[in-house]
């Protein structure tokens, strides 16, 4: 007897398009990973375009603290930019998607379109990875199929601090 067990990303959290842009290249998703009840970060994660199923997976963090990884997927390493003086999306030649697949966490709470209680506002570092750490279990809960696949912390500026903790 053969049992068998279909993994698949969440559906509902998928994206098309983005206003003023062609379909994406890889399937990419846009949601939120529960960290408590109150506290909710937002993600992007969009999948390799070379081979999914065994290319690594890199979290990107912007830093600040207070930037919105959305300025990493944006403006430097995600499938479309915007940049500096234009206002329409545009191919990146040099996606981090080419290789790899990677999801942008907007962490900490507040920041971004993460969301949380006036009380989830009040943070520190420590509390900041570990809040990471609780969303990205929720993020392999929604794509278990990744469990396998090497795991690469990443980040700018303040992620210098968040990404060495989370790693620890």
């Amino acid at each position: 007897m053969v049992a068998a067990v279909a993994m698949a990303a969440p559906e509902a959290e998928l994206m098309g398009t983005l206003p003023g842009t062609t379909a994406f290249d890889s399937d990419t998703y846009s949601g939120y990973l529960d960290v408590t009840d109150t506290k909710k970060l937002h993600y992007v994660f969009a999948k390799s375009l070379s081979n999914p199923e065994t290319d690594p997976v890199v979290v990107w963090f912007n830093g600040g603290p207070g930037c919105s990884s959305m300025l990493g997927l944006m403006q430097e390493n995600g499938p479309r930019v915007i940049d500096d003086n234009e206002d329409y999306l545009k191919e990146n030649p040099e996606a981090w998607i080419k290789k790899a697949n990677v999801m942008w966490l907007d962490s900490p709470a507040g920041v971004g379109w993460s969301v949380g209680s006036k009380a989830d506002e009040n943070t520190n570092d420590m509390l900041t990875s570990q809040d990471a750490l609780v969303a990205m279990q929720a993020w392999y809960d929604k794509f278990p199929e990744f469990l396998a696949n090497d795991l690469y912390l990443s980040g700018e500026s303040y992620a210098g601090i968040y990404v060495p903790y989370l790693a620890w």
